[in-house]
């Protein structure tokens, strides 16, 4: 049997699914981040899709989701994401974020980008559950 091989596009795959990519108008000031829901699914307890567009250079703040896992899974440009199981600037970890991940409930993360600006997906519960730590100063490893 011979097969018609086709390139994806968002009109030629839109009757199978959805092609994944920021839906969203970019903003114009370059230094700051852009997230977005691409695709969501019962608001009480499904899921949903998003993009980031992520143009921050440094982590000024974690955050953690106490009742939801989360992927990241990178798209493009070169990004970090740094971790800790608790609140104390001792226990973050950083890794080059070069393969999707999955972080556990509760963990405290943050991204940066090294290149322009990077493009992440990201799937998480539908209803998201955000608790804050501002760091005190902005960190960026060399």
């Amino acid at each position: 049997m011979k097969y018609n091989l086709k390139k994806i596009t968002k009109k030629n795959f839109r009757r199978y699914g959805w092609v994944i990519a920021c839906p969203c108008a970019k903003p114009k000031d370059k230094s700051k981040s852009h997230f977005c829901i691409v695709r969501s699914e019962n608001a009480k307890t499904g899921w949903r899709i998003a993009y980031l567009l992520l143009r921050e250079k440094a982590v000024g703040r974690m955050e953690r989701h106490p009742d939801t896992f989360e992927s990241f899974e990178p798209m493009s440009g070169k990004s970090l994401i740094c971790v800790a199981r608790k609140k104390d600037a001792a226990d973050i970890t950083w890794f080059f974020l070069d393969k999707p991940v999955i972080l556990n409930k509760g963990v405290w993360h943050g991204l940066l980008t090294r290149t322009p600006e990077s493009e992440i997906k990201i799937t998480e519960n539908a209803k998201v559950g955000c608790v804050y730590w501002p760091l005190a100063k902005a960190l960026a490893p060399k």
